[in-house]
Formats: structure tokens, C-alpha cells, sequence
């Protein structure tokens, strides 16, 4: 068909009503249909032609124009679409480079091919926008709450309407066993937004802690309103829950708050969460403390911080270790989720157990390294000595507090515990020697010789290579694997060497080598100095 005077404006009608019905710009239909158009007149002149179709907005008159770019003559290629400067010179003046001359040309025939494939334009470039509406209307919408209606399961997979689009709730972010018919009211939280060929895919969510958080906000005001705050959140889906809440008013209790009257507050998040028992917690800025609370309703003794390793021993008394650890392990799995720290829980009488144990195990160092009798080294264990190092190179005051201990048995004391290191620092670089260890790392600055053999019997030998090892690889440290926080062993980690300490050594050892300019160092160290300082003001 040839595009008259008597459907032009159909076409603006037509264009109007698609764009209407899928919420785009009736703009972006109209150029669709000037590519379309432009398709099907190239199929008809020729397509190394450069056809343009424009559609007055006003009118809906299409005018088909060609083009031909000016080129030089040793690019010419496209003889349809290109000319030379000569070659322009019949039809425009003082042609230049680059210039275009456009001439209309008279409307083409559509055949039913043309029309049909033009019509696939339209609906393509039409499919196209609607994915970009919807992706831009909701990619900013992630991280909220959204009403929707239940389309279909697929899978175990619900089908949700949102309004503007569907949505995916995935069947392991369901709450327990939902299920849910056709029609049904469904309140979700937004989880992801991603742009796919497909088209945009929204992902819904029900389980995760930042839902509930949403559904806290949106009941408690003072939430909403930046009063009190939620800084922490553990789940287990449609059982239990724990919340943590700090508030920035003295005046305001942060759990009563949440809690509302006669539990209002609550109860309204409970119902949605098809029951899920929610524990409110105060936040604290004391990671011990926070974890008593964390804990509750168990109640604790005693709370011991390994910040370093990022783990806790809680004590608690033996009548409360069932409600401490909770069923199947929920109550201390959330509480570790809460504090983001490893819990070990154990009870009183174990943790005596455990330091009764090593009690003992100091005590037979003293007595099997000093050949010193039980009682005596019970005493030094009991003043709070740990190892042989303490012992020869403590100051000798430290030792005269111990009853019956004068100036003559503190230096005897001494004179043993350094006789026995050196022995064993002469034993263990001797072992060293052996196994290939050379002067360079022997040298270095920092390393006992207990430390060199252990480096050995790992195969750091040399400088450098004790200059390729991590700071982990020699401290130690935790590495999180599938949710669980696993132990990596470091080679001088039962030295009580720090990831602090094992780094600064593995850098001046590159220093050393050459391998690291320490001046780039001090302008790297200066520049990270600069950015915590302007995000400090």
C-alpha cells in the first residue's frame, strides 16, 4: 500500500494508541514506523541506498528522502550512497567533504512482504521501549516494598503482577511452605533488578532480613523517621527472627518503640511473616555486651573476645545451656549472625574444665623446662606466667611479688629459662641448616630461630621466598566458606605473630629485595591518609 492523504493521519492515530496501551513515548512508536517505512522503500530502490523516512508529528505526512555523502575519491565505495567532490559538483555548490545532498523521493508500494515486515519493526522497536520503561521505572524501586497480585506458580516459582510489569518470587524465597492461588494479595520486597535480553527480570523476596527491616519501617515511625535505627537483622525464614535497634533520642525506648502498644507494633510485622517469633534487641557499641543481649533470653556469665579471630566464647550456667544454644542450634546461630562473630558456647563447668587444663599444662612446663618442684610451679603459672620468655626476660620485680621468692631465686629462675631457650634456639637453627635454610632468612631481622626452623619445614627457605608470602599464610586468619567461617593455620601463628605484624615483616622483606620502592610506599600511605581524612570532615 502507498501511504495517502487519507490514512497519514491513521498512522499518528495508530501510533498514539499502541503507545497509550504500553505506557511509552508515542515518540519512540512514530520512529519505529520511520525505520519501517525506510526498510521497506530501501527493498524497493535498492539497498546500498541511503533511504530516510520522516513523519510530521502534526500532519502524519511521510517523506522519503535520499542521501549521498560527499567523500573522497579514494573512499568511494557505495556508489549508491557516495559521491566524489566532481560527482557532487552537478548537483550542489562548492561541495566539500563530508557534506550531504538530500533529495526526496516519490513514496513506495507496500506489498504484503513489505507490510509485514514492517509491522515486525514496529512491534520489535515497541517491545523494546516497554523494557526500558519498566526496567528505569523499577531499577531504583530495589531494596523496597512492593503490593502485587498473584498471576500463576511456575515450578514452585510465583508469578507476581506488580502493576507495570511480573515479577519472580523464587520458591526459596518463600517463607516456609506459602503457597499461593491466582489472585491472591502478595506484600514483597524488591531484591533485584537486573536487565537481561529477555528484557528486565525483577526478583522478589520474602526472606530476606532487609524485608523485615522494610516492614519494621513502615510500622514503627520513629524508624521511618531516622529516630531509631535497625543496624542489625538475622532470619531463620518463618520461625525466628532477631532484631537489633539503637536509638538516637535518650527519650525513646528503641525496643518499647517496636514493640508498640500491647505489642501492636509487632504483631503486625509477626502477621505478615506468617508467625515468625521476633526477638528486639538494643544495640550496643560493645560487641560483648551486644552479644549478651544477642543471647537472650539465655542468660550469660561470662564473655570472652577474641577480636583478632573474630570469635567468642560465651559462658553460660549449666541449667541454661539448652535455652543458650536453642533448638537445633537456632538461638546462638542467629545471635552469630547478629554480631558477625564465631560463638562458642560452653558451661561453667566446662570452661573450669578447660582452665583447669591448662593450668596443667603450664604447670608441667615449668617443672619438666626449670626442674623446678609442682608447688613452685603452680606459684608462677598462678602470677599469671605463660611461657619460658616471660620467665627469663620479665623484669625481675614481676618475679620478687611471688611469696618466698628473693632477688637470688628470681636470677636462678632466669638464668634456667635463658639457658633452655638458648638451647632450643641452637637445637632449632641447627634443624634449620639442615633442611637448606640460607643466611639471607637468617639474617632478616625478626624471625627466632624457632620461627625460621617452622618457616622451613614449610618450605621458605630463602628471602624471597618469604617475600611471596601472604600475611595470612603466616599469621593465620578466617576465611568464610558457604556462610561458615573457616580457619586457615599460619605457619608463625602459634608465635603469636599478628596479620599486623606478618604483613610489616613480608614488606620490608620485599623492600629489601627491591621489589617495592618504599618511597611509592609513603605517597600510597599518604594518599589513604587523605581520603580517611576528608571522609572523617
Amino acid at each position: 500500500m502507498a501511504i495517502t492523504s487519507a490514512n497519514q493521519l491513521e498512522l499518528l492515530q495508530t501510533a498514539e494508541a499502541v503507545a497509550r496501551e504500553k505506557m511509552i513515548d508515542p515518540g519512540l512508536v512514530i520512529e519505529a514506523m520511520e525505520e519501517s517505512l525506510a526498510r521497506a522503500a530501501k527493498s524497493r530502490y535498492g539497498a546500498e541506498m541511503d533511504i530516510r523516512v520522516s513523519i510530521d508529528r502534526k500532519t502524519g505526512r511521510a517523506t522519503f528522502t535520499r542521501v549521498r555523502t560527499v567523500v573522497e575519491e579514494e573512499l568511494l565505495e557505495n556508489y549508491q550512497a557516495e559521491f566524489t567532490v566532481e560527482q557532487a559538483k552537478q548537483y550542489m555548490e562548492n561541495p566539500e567533504v563530508g557534506q550531504q545532498y538530500i533529495e526526496e523521493v516519490p513514496p513506495v508500494e507496500m506489498g504484503r512482504i513489505a507490510a509485514q515486515s514492517a509491522k515486525q519493526v514496529i512491534l520489535q522497536k515497541v517491545r523494546e521501549a516497554e523494557r526500558d520503561r519498566q526496567y528505569e521505572e523499577f531499577k531504583d524501586r530495589a531494596g523496597t516494598i512492593i503490593n502485587g497480585l498473584v498471576k500463576r506458580e511456575e515450578y514452585g516459582n510465583v508469578i507476581v503482577d506488580i502493576g507495570r510489569g511480573e515479577a519472580v518470587l523464587r520458591r526459596n524465597e518463600k517463607i516456609g511452605r506459602e503457597s499461593y492461588r491466582p489472585n491472591d494479595r502478595i506484600r514483597v520486597y524488591i531484591k533485584e533488578v537486573r536487565r537481561e535480553q529477555r528484557g528486565p527480570q525483577i526478583f522478589l523476596s520474602r526472606t530476606a532480613p532487609e524485608f523485615m527491616a522494610e516492614l519494621f519501617k513502615m510500622e514503627v515511625p520513629e524508624i521511618y523517621d531516622g529516630i531509631i535505627e535497625i543496624k542489625a537483622v538475622a532470619r531463620d525464614p518463618g520461625s525466628r527472627a532477631k532484631i537489633a535497634v539503637i536509638s538516637y533520642d535518650g527519650s525513646i525506648d528503641p525496643v518499647g518503640a517496636c514493640v508498640g502498644m500491647r505489642g501492636s507494633r509487632v504483631q503486625a510485622v509477626v502477621n505478615e511473616l506468617q508467625g515468625e517469633k521476633i526477638d528486639i534487641i538494643p544495640w550496643n557499641e560493645d560487641q560483648p555486651t551486644f552479644l549478651v543481649n544477642a543471647l537472650q533470653p539465655a542468660e550469660v556469665t561470662k564473655v570472652v573476645l577474641d577480636e583478632e579471630a573474630g570469635k567468642i566464647v560465651v559462658v553460660v550456667p549449666d541449667e541454661q545451656l539448652s535455652l543458650a544454644i536453642g533448638r537445633r542450634g537456632q538461638n546462638v546461630r542467629l545471635a552469630s549472625q547478629l554480631t558477625s562473630l564465631d560463638i562458642d558456647i560452653m558451661t561453667e563447668e566446662e570452661e573450669s574444665k578447660r582452665r583447669q587444663a591448662e593450668f596443667e599444662v603450664r604447670t608441667k612446663l615449668f617443672i619438666d623446662s626449670l626442674d623446678l618442684d609442682e608447688f613452685f610451679a603452680q606459684l608462677l603459672v598462678s602470677e599469671g606466667f605463660t611461657s619460658l620468655e616471660e620467665v627469663a626476660y620479665v623484669e625481675l620485680d614481676e618475679l620478687l611479688v611471688i611469696d618466698g621468692v628473693d632477688e637470688a631465686t628470681a636470677g636462678e629462675l632466669q638464668a634456667r629459662a635463658r639457658d633452655v631457650i638458648e638451647a632450643e634456639n641452637t637445637r632449632a637453627m641447627a634443624r634449620a641448616r639442615e633442611l637448606g635454610v640460607e643466611d639471607s632468612l637468617v639474617n632478616f631481622e625478626g624471625l627466632t630461630p624457632q620461627m625460621i626452623e617452622a618457616l622451613a619445614d614449610d618450605g621458605v627457605k630463602t628471602l624471597e621466598d618469604f617475600a611471596t608470602c601472604a600475611d595470612w599464610e603466616l599469621a593465620g586468619g578466617w576465611t568464610t566458606v558457604e556462610g561458615e567461617r573457616v580457619k586457615d593455620d599460619g605457619v608463625l601463628e602459634k608465635f603469636d605473630v599478628d596479620l599486623a605484624e606478618a604483613q610489616n615483616m613480608v614488606m620490608t622483606a620485599r623492600i629489601m629485595l627491591g621489589w617495592v620502592d618504599p618511597e611509592e610506599l609513603l605517597d600510597e600511605e599518604a594518599e589513604v591518609s587523605e581520603d580517611d581524612a576528608e571522609q572523617v570532615s
